[in-house]
Order: structure tokens, then sequence, then C-alpha cells
């Protein structure tokens, strides 16, 4: 058979091979529609938050739908974890209903592609065992507001992501309660029980496999930056699966499987693929590890002249950030800067400060972090759906200093 020549340019394939494991959150099914707004502020007049989220601080979010809450870029907060009430949302299905969860302590488990599979309640993964492990939680579109070509979704901008502190069971330590792996997996495969029961679940189930090597740092979380693992962040159980996309971090989660093939559902088999722009297919790459990325998130649009404190954060997906540098003349020039406050370890993000001398004027102030050896593009990889863009040109502010 003759070998079909590929018509992905060499910078494209390069990516495309290359970041294999980019993760993404896709826009939402048809099958359950998201009355889409415009991105709605913080006027007085603006949009109130919805009834299963009415805890959140509305001022720290950005409505662009009923299911899609951003951060605004300056509320992540001053300290490494991500204030609960600032966090961003982002449902494939509806938020499942204390009602529909029952006691949560009962919520069951299933074990599969293990030597003894098992059902666990709750109550009994609480008392195997427990760990506490921060990471960054990243909707694979964050930053899919910056292309050109607008593509379908949430145009996020910076604040589809935050820093976790999550409370859970590590998978290793359900694994070895289970007598260990039955052999022959590849994947891990989550399953998340929030799929109403009148739809298709070829459509509509939200399942989602990722590499089987996860299993070493992966864990099962019921606890969120100190509190009970809220309905809306996934509660009473999500699965974390450390440095890749939100997507793969399944709410509501129901079934763990180690198996030999990846699902077969939509959200797995043709969703979150990273493709060309007007391609699409089960052909391109999964969206899965995050790319290491940084964003400045102060000075936002103006400071006065003398010293000028820049800060933001970093984080290298599975690798620990090593560096970042910052410029202060659109990417002309550039310094290291600090990286300050507590390592909370490799899925985490640090925090970098770089103190400039700036006389009155307009800059233009970009990040660059560097992590396992790679380091942050320049622009953005140019995709179908908008994905996993970590270019720090687009990142960048422009600020006015007096």
């Amino acid at each position: 058979m003759k070998k079909r020549k590929s018509n992905i340019n060499p910078s494209r394939r390069k990516f495309l091979t290359g970041s294999a494991t980019v993760a993404g959150v896709a826009a939402a099914s048809a099958l359950v529609p998201i009355k889409v707004s415009y991105a709605n502020h913080t006027a007085s007049d603006a949009k109130g938050l919805p009834g299963f989220i009415k805890w959140k601080k509305r001022s720290s979010l950005i409505i662009h739908s009923d299911k899609t809450m951003e951060t605004h870029r300056e509320a992540i907060g001053s300290s490494v974890i991500t204030p609960i009430r600032h966090i961003y949302i982002r449902n494939n299905m509806p938020t499942m209903t204390d009602a529909q969860i029952g006691k949560k302590s009962q919520w069951k488990l299933k074990v599969e592609g293990v030597k003894n599979p098992k059902t666990f309640t709750l109550s009994q993964l609480q008392n195997l065992g427990r760990t506490t492990m921060a990471t960054v939680l990243q909707c694979s579109g964050n930053g899919r507001g910056f292309f050109p070509h607008k593509p379908r979704g949430s145009q996020w901008k910076t604040g589809a992501a935050a820093c976790v502190m999550w409370t859970g069971i590590p998978l290793s330590t359900v694994i070895k309660a289970c007598g260990g792996l039955s052999g022959g997996a590849k994947y891990v495969t989550a399953t998340g029980s929030d799929m109403p029961s009148n739809l298709d679940p070829k459509k509509a189930l939200v399942e989602r496999s990722v590499p089987v090597k996860v299993k070493k740092d992966a864990m099962l979380a019921w606890e969120m930056n100190g509190v009970a693992l809220p309905n809306a962040h996934g509660g009473p159980l999500r699965f974390i699966p450390p440095g890749y996309f939100g997507i793969n971090n399944v709410k509501h989660c129901g079934k763990i499987a180690f198996t030999k093939d990846q699902s077969q559902v939509k959200y797995m088999k043709k969703s979150y693929r990273i493709s060309p722009i007007g391609k699409k297919g089960s052909q391109y790459p999964s969206c899965w590890e995050m790319p290491v990325k940084s964003w400045i998130t102060s000075p936002m649009k103006r400071s006065s002249s003398g010293n000028v404190s820049i800060s933001g954060v970093a984080f290298g997906g599975t690798r620990k950030v090593s560096s970042v540098s910052v410029s202060t003349d659109g990417g002309k020039n550039w310094k290291k800067a600090k990286l300050i406050g507590p390592d909370l370890g490799k899925f985490a993000w640090r925090q970098f400060v770089f103190n400039a001398k700036l006389k009155p004027g307009k800059y233009n102030i970009a990040s660059k972090a560097s992590a396992g050896g790679k380091s942050q593009p320049k622009l953005r990889m140019e995709n179908r759906r908008g994905y996993a863009h970590n270019g720090w040109r687009d990142h960048s502010l422009n600020i006015s200093v007096s």
C-alpha cells in the first residue's frame, strides 16, 4: 500500500508528535447544550452566578456561560494555592446534586482490570489511606481567546487554571488493595457518574483513558483546599492524574479500570484531539499532559515609575519548573526572575518575581518558563480547537508606567 503523504507542515508535525500528551477540555456536547452568553465581568448589572456555585466570589469570575466561569487574571491570589471561591468552572455534564449523589460516605467506586476487582465506598477508601498533593488544574482551552480564528468554545484567556491542594488516596494504594494489576494494561480509564440517564453513553459519557504510567502519582481526591470536594468540582470523588489537563481529571468518578485499549466514547475517541485548523479525527494525538507555561499576574495595566515588582505563575505539567525569565521590551531581552514561595512539588505551579527599574512610558512585559529541558515558545501552535496555548507573546501584557 502506498504510504499517504502527510499534509501537516514540519513545525506542526513536531508539535503533534512531541506534544502527543497535551490535553484539553473540549467545548460542550451538543447533547447537553451550554447557553452561551457574552463574557460578563463585574459591572453592577452583571449576571449573577448560577445556583450550584452561589458560594463562589462573583467579582473574581468572568461568566462565559452557565457552565463556564473564568477567574480574572489578577484574582488567582498572591499565595501558591488558588482560593476555592475564585477557581474556574468548566463542566461537560450538569453538576450532580446532593440528591443525585446521596449519602457521600456511601458513594461507590468500581475498580476493574485488577487481580481482585472490587467496589469500594468512599468511607472504605478513606480508611485505606490518604495523601495530600498540589497540582495545577487547567482547561486545555485555556488561552483559546487569543486564537484569531475564534475556535468554538469559551474564549478563555488565562483564567481557566488554578493551583489546588487535593487530599485523597493514592491510586497505587487502591491497586495494592486489589491484589495488583491483572496484566497487560496500557491505560487507566476513569469514568464519571454524571451523565443523565436519558443520553447515549457513546456520545455523552465522560470517560477518559490516560497512559498507565500515571498510576505512580495519580490519586482519587475527596477534599479540595481543605474542604470536602464541592459537587461543582466533581465531588464526592475525583480522579487526579497530576500534570494532565482538566478533562482527564474526571469528576464524580464512579469507576477506575486498567485497560488494554482506550475508551471508545466520544470524549475520548473523537474529542480532545489536537488537529490542524480545518481537520479533525481520531488519528490526531489525544490531549494529555500539559506543556510548560507561565504568565504575569501583576502589574496588569499600569504602575508607578521606579522599582516595579513583576510577578506571576509558572508550571511544567509533569515536570518541575527550572527557571523563569522576564522581558520588559516585548521579548528582545530576557532576565532571570526569582522563584518565590513554597515549592509544593513538580505538579504545582511556582510563583516568580522580577524587580525592574522602569522609567515613565509604555512597556510590553512577558514571562517565559522552562521545565524538563523545554522552554515556552514565542507563538501559539495553531490548531482547530484552540488547545494547549503556551506561547509567551499572546500572554504578555502592555502596561503604562507614570
